[in-house]
């Protein structure tokens, strides 16, 4: 999730012959995802991941600094040739409310995740993703809702600095990962950002990438100012 979701192709190499790790952290002032605050406040974001021949595996979670028991752990396993990418992701977001191991229970939601950049040219990032599994994607009578999100990011550079603009939306009624204010259903814009990213000089010979993210949400009708760092 990075600052606001897991992107699987970030912990896979394409066509990589060697088996290739990564691990790291970001620490934000609040966690935003899709444009929903997620009510932990301040907290820190551990990623572990390998990748072998465009395969990836990754363990991503998010702790908050004022309550060690709001936690989220989710695990991705993806697939990258050339700018498609497809993939799981595992979330469970009960933190220390449940047993992660319970997967009948209200703890888990497996997404299904699609996407394609167009490269350095042009550079563009379209994704698709779509829950198809977890108690808190059904309604009232056990029925899977398939909650959606659909996203367009672009990347540039503008005064010394690399941003990314990115517009978000749910295609029907998704309340597995939103909730709308004001009794609004159907298509919605949950999330409207600009990033902007530089790096933080700490000494001559090391840096850390600082970034600011502005986003705004008419689905939630809410506005969000984060600011972090990776390491």
């Amino acid at each position: 999730m990075s600052v606001s979701t897991i992107v699987l192709s970030t912990l896979s190499a394409v066509g990589q012959d060697t088996l290739e790790t990564s691990a790291g952290a970001d620490v934000v002032s609040k966690y935003v995802w899709r444009g929903v605050d997620q009510g932990q406040g301040a907290s820190i974001q551990p990623a572990l991941g390998l990748s072998y021949k465009g395969f990836s595996l990754g363990a991503w979670g998010a702790v908050s600094f004022a309550n060690a028991q709001l936690y989220e752990f989710d695990l991705s396993l993806g697939y990258a040739i050339g700018g498609f990418s497809i993939g799981v992701t595992d979330y469970y977001w009960n933190g220390a409310g449940g047993s992660f191991f319970d997967y009948h229970a209200d703890n888990h939601l497996l997404e299904g995740n699609l996407s394609y950049s167009f490269g350095e040219k042009f550079p563009l990032t379209l994704s698709w993703n779509t829950f198809f599994a977890g108690n808190m994607d059904k309604d009232e009578d056990g029925k899977q809702q398939f909650s959606s999100y659909v996203e367009a990011a672009y990347d540039f550079s503008l005064g010394g600095l690399d941003f990314t603009a990115a517009i978000g939306a749910a295609p029907w009624d998704s309340y597995a990962w939103l909730a709308p204010a004001n009794d609004k259903s159907g298509f919605q814009i949950s999330s409207i950002s600009l990033t902007g990213t530089k790096k933080l000089d700490i000494s001559p010979t090391f840096s850390v990438p600082l970034f600011v993210q502005c986003v705004f949400s008419p689905a939630t009708d809410a506005a969000h100012l984060v600011v972090g760092f990776s390491f």
